[in-house]
């Protein structure tokens, strides 16, 4: 695969997922919620400061800390695509490598530079946040993700009585909110998971291949 569709690829994702951000953030006020398609698909407004799909990570000094940990995966990301990309690995992992890129360098934006570039979102005063304002919200690298895609397949649902600790507990399949670059993130990884044996056994036949005919030009020239 070459270098110029693995940076299409990544420039598609980032660009749809500011997109919708941003339009997001300038147009719902906290916590609004609009139907997409029924009641299993809908644009949910909510921030999170910590990781992925609005788990925590221990405050102030936690989510500086996970922001610098986005950024030293992102500048890893560079160098080891150049690498894959490189070394022809299968395409379908670099595919995969691009996703996961595009969705840290996704949620990284918003980390460094949303707390800059807008005011903060108010479930309680109903303000819909402009880009720009005289004062951000918060400083650089303490933004928080916007995260929107919210699908509620299965809603008012209970544990059954008998089940142990959440017998009778309300039930919702898929609780969870997220956005595009959560998304991208987890097609990458849940896909190389599943192809893995395919993705390596393909790079280590071309690793093979390239040895025999190293070998085999040596010899002809010895």
């Amino acid at each position: 695969m070459k270098g110029r569709n693995v940076f299409l690829i990544i420039c598609l994702i980032v660009i749809a997922d500011q997109a919708l951000k941003i339009y997001v953030k300038t147009h719902f006020h906290a916590g609004e919620s609009h139907a997409v398609i029924g009641n299993w698909f809908r644009l949910y407004f909510i921030e999170n400061e910590g990781m992925a799909y609005g788990w925590k990570f221990g405050g102030e000094w936690g989510k500086l800390l996970l922001t610098l940990f986005r950024l030293a995966a992102v500048i890893f990301g560079i160098f080891y695509l150049r690498k894959i990309i490189k070394q022809k690995y299968h395409p379908g992992f670099i595919v995969c490598a691009a996703l996961i890129f595009s969705g840290a360098l996704g949620n990284l934006i918003d980390s460094m530079f949303y707390g800059l570039i807008f005011e903060d979102s108010s479930m309680f005063t109903y303000n819909v946040a402009k880009i720009f304002p005289p004062h951000g919200y918060a400083g650089f690298l303490h933004g928080k993700v916007v995260d929107m895609l919210y699908f509620p397949i299965i809603q008012n649902a209970h544990f059954p009585q008998w089940m142990p600790f959440w017998g009778g507990e309300d039930f919702e399949f898929f609780r969870p909110i997220f956005n595009l670059s959560d998304a991208a993130i987890s097609v990458g990884i849940i896909t190389i998971l599943i192809f893995q044996k395919r993705f390596f056994k393909s790079h280590s036949k071309n690793i093979v291949s390239k040895n025999i005919e190293t070998e085999t030009l040596v010899n002809e020239i010895s």
